[in-house]
């Protein structure tokens, strides 16, 4: 299917958004680097809408998000009862979830934004599950349940991840050597096994690499498969990936991934992410 260009509006909307996760001004004038490319009107428009965030809080809640009734803490979806929010993305939001049916357990719950439940978005959200429930590797968070609400907003509910990022999990606890090899051959591993199954994951960082505590003793996950791109389609849902659309993080993709036009992306892109972890 040839990719049809995103409208301009919504192509701003989406740059944005995922310039708003950067936390540095390098790492958000490199993101712009990329996602504008040559576009100047487009560049100037995005850093019109970062000054106005920066200089007034009206843009510090997307429009999407005004006025909208959001979970709160002891709201359920299904059977499971939200207990605080632990993460946020361009499109969905991740919270810390108790389950009280058939098991206890706390989980994650990751669902759609309201208002960001279009075609693309849900795509790419059931792509994201479908991949992670093919996954079986003690490194790779798991999927246990997956539903929609009664306004048409899928989730899914994951293993819960306490834990840091696998550097700053190194530096915090002055790993050696041989502590960081342990760490490292797991995934290496977890990520032979993506592949395997035909995933690659396109966004291998050290913030997608928690490591956790299991029985005293550390043990790293992968996490967040919200940009994998699957080998063999894993729905009936197609996604479409515009022509120049940006996906990823600048300071750790491959060359080949960092084209706008992404092509000729495939295994090697995540192997040359996860080296990129430990050389940043």
């Amino acid at each position: 299917m040839k990719d049809e260009p995103l409208s301009p509006g919504h192509k701003e909307c989406e740059i944005f958004l995922e310039v708003l996760e950067k936390t540095t001004p390098e790492e958000r004038a490199t993101y712009l680097d990329h996602a504008c490319g040559d576009d100047r009107s487009l560049r100037s428009s995005i850093e019109t809408l970062l000054q106005n965030h920066k200089d007034d809080d009206f843009l510090e809640v997307p429009a999407y998000k005004r006025n909208a009734a959001f979970e709160q803490p002891g709201d359920y979806i299904g059977d499971y009862k939200l207990v605080a929010q632990i993460g946020e993305g361009g499109w969905s939001i991740v919270y810390k979830a108790e389950q009280e049916q058939r098991l206890h357990r706390f989980v994650a719950l990751k669902i759609v934004q309201i208002g960001m439940n279009t075609p693309e978005v849900i795509a790419r959200f059931d792509v994201e599950r479908q991949a992670l429930a093919l996954m079986e590797h003690p490194n790779i968070a798991r999927v246990f349940d997956a539903g929609s609400t009664e306004a048409g907003r899928p989730y899914f509910v994951m293993e819960l991840v306490s834990g840091v990022s696998i550097t700053r999990f190194c530096d915090e606890q002055k790993c050696s050597i041989k502590t960081r090899l342990e760490l490292f051959v797991p995934i290496c591993e977890a990520i032979q096994h993506a592949h395997q199954k035909g995933i690659i994951h396109r966004d291998i960082k050290p913030g997608n690499i928690l490591v956790t505590f299991i029985g005293g003793k550390p043990v790293p996950k992968v996490i967040d498969f919200g940009v994998a791109k699957a080998m063999q389609p894993l729905t009936n849902k197609p996604v479409v990936t515009a022509e120049g659309q940006f996906i990823g993080t600048p300071a750790y993709m491959s060359p080949e991934q960092a084209g706008l036009k992404g092509r000729g992306v495939d295994a090697r892109s995540d192997i040359y992410h996860w080296g990129r972890c430990f050389m940043n």
